[in-house]
């Protein structure tokens, strides 16, 4: 898509926006150069690129998965109005 392509008015329009004659001039420019950058990453050869799950060689450190609390559904449950199998009996709301 080259600069002439785009309605600026048309996606102004789309966006609810108001743009003078200079905004639109300055959008114009603006996606002119988004779209030129776009272009030229697309124009890198990335075969036999490894994706990346973060750019740096960065590591979490992450705490052992470990139990530290017991569930006790009985006594959790115990002053519920209404249960059935371990589970919260509720109203039903949709009809």
């Amino acid at each position: 898509m080259s600069g002439e392509d785009l309605n600026i008015l048309h996606i102004a329009r789309l966006a609810r926006l108001s743009l003078t004659s200079e905004d639109e001039i300055a959008v114009r420019g603006d996606l002119e150069s988004i779209i030129a950058m776009i272009d030229a990453m697309q124009s890198v050869v990335t075969e036999n690129v490894a994706p990346m799950a973060n750019p740096l060689d960065a590591t979490q450190r992450l705490r052992d998965d470990t139990v530290t609390e017991n569930v006790e559904r009985e006594r959790f449950q115990a002053n519920a109005p209404s249960t059935d199998a371990g589970y919260y009996l509720v109203p039903r709301v949709i009809e």
